[in-house]
């Protein structure tokens, strides 16, 4: 077999392949035998048609089922031979071949360019690390995160104050007040002065009780535009926070026994989260800087893939509007993402490489430990995540 590689760029290739037929006679009749038992020709036996016979009946498909076969055959040979790894299907061209003549064929693919990393000196870039710093209004924030996580919810007869929250449907309008078919949310949480109810509308809702109808204007896009709703009450409600007794704590923090004890652990997370969102912005600065300095190129079909499997992710992911996505959105919302990402992946690669970085599988599993134990109450988002070989890899 005769192999010639051409490279069209950093990551393109086009291997032309000959075959002559005294490497393919052996598998061309074994191939005829096969091909045989799935004739019926009146006087023979399947499977006992003569080679001749075959070849004038049908000449034509044999060539076609042999060359679909030995296509893909020589194909893998080619490439272990000249040692290379394509990272999307090929284009094959130029298929030649018929019964006790040679075979040739040309296949263009990509293949993942080589990365030459420069020399770097010593200051080579200007990166910054910042480093975060907390406060008691850190931690008092995060405690009434969690108090409002296990608040309950409590009627209010008076009338919606600003902080209640109003059960509601809205139905859209016009300008004139006859209602939009078809525009109507129903049984709706609005917190009076947070989100849409502020300003005029605030002030609308202030002292708002069931069956009260009332006017408000609500911003509908980014763009900022508004329409008219109508909202009809059918509860207000108030937020009743827990208080931070022994039963609060040991619900949220089964280690902590006292509120000191609470507001330590909780201190020690937001320390350990800080720390954490210091050195991944340490490392993006590091890796974008990396990848403006060797600027690699990177196969169309590598990015294509990732976003492939972007889509399908989504897809699979059970969230709202999952299944009606607009692939085409989310590839051109991503594509530099995804191109970026791609950029970084072939640099790192490179840098392991070059370095001889080697990680055991027991390091990569004492990091999902440690980012377990960080994230508790992700515990198996984290886990299901790392399942997957190549988010390991991410590691």
């Amino acid at each position: 077999m005769e192999i010639n590689v051409k490279e069209i760029n950093a990551f393109e290739r086009e291997i032309s392949v000959h075959v002559p037929w005294a490497e393919l006679e052996d598998g061309f009749n074994k191939h005829a035998k096969k091909f045989s038992k799935k004739v019926n020709l009146r006087g023979f036996r399947p499977g006992k048609v003569p080679m001749k016979v075959l070849l004038k009946q049908f000449k034509p498909a044999m060539e076609a089922d042999f060359v679909e076969h030995a296509l893909n055959l020589y194909y893998l040979q080619a490439l272990k031979e000249k040692d290379l790894l394509p990272v999307n299907k090929a284009e094959v061209e130029k298929v030649d071949f018929e019964h006790e003549g040679d075979m040739s064929f040309t296949a263009k693919f990509e293949i993942e360019p080589g990365i030459k990393l420069p020399k770097l000196r010593k200051r080579a870039f200007k990166v910054q690390k910042t480093n975060y710093v907390h406060d008691q209004e850190d931690i008092d924030n995060v405690i009434l995160d969690l108090r409002r996580n296990h608040s309950t919810m409590e009627t209010v007869e008076t009338g919606a104050e600003e902080g209640n929250f109003i059960l509601a449907d809205l139905q859209k309008v016009e300008p004139s007040g006859l209602p939009i078919i078809g525009k109507k949310l129903e049984k709706q949480y609005l917190k009076v002065g947070g989100g849409v109810i502020k300003d005029e509308n605030l002030d609308k809702l202030k002292g708002a009780k069931p069956e009260d109808k009332i006017r408000v204007q609500l911003t509908e896009n980014e763009q900022g535009e508004k329409s008219e709703y109508e909202v009809t009450v059918i509860n207000v409600e108030k937020e009743v926070l827990p208080e931070i007794n022994e039963e609060f704590i040991k619900k949220v923090d089964p280690e902590a026994k006292t509120e000191e004890e609470l507001r330590a652990n909780v201190e020690t997370r937001i320390v350990d989260n800080y720390q954490q969102r210091s050195q991944e912005a340490f490392e993006r600065q590091l890796s974008d800087a990396m990848i403006e300095k060797v600027n690699p190129e990177f196969p169309p079909s590598m990015v294509e893939s990732y976003l492939d499997h972007m889509v399908e992710d989504i897809k699979q992911s059970g969230q709202p509007g999952a299944e009606d996505l607009d692939e085409a959105k989310v590839r051109g919302t991503y594509q530099s993402v995804a191109e970026r990402n791609m950029k970084w992946f072939l640099v790192r690669k490179a840098i392991i490489k070059e370095n001889e970085l080697e990680v055991t599988k027991d390091e990569v599993q004492a990091e999902i430990q440690r980012l377990i134990d960080r994230s508790r109450n992700h515990a198996k988002e984290i886990e299901k995540y790392y399942k997957k070989p190549s988010n390991r890899t991410r590691i």
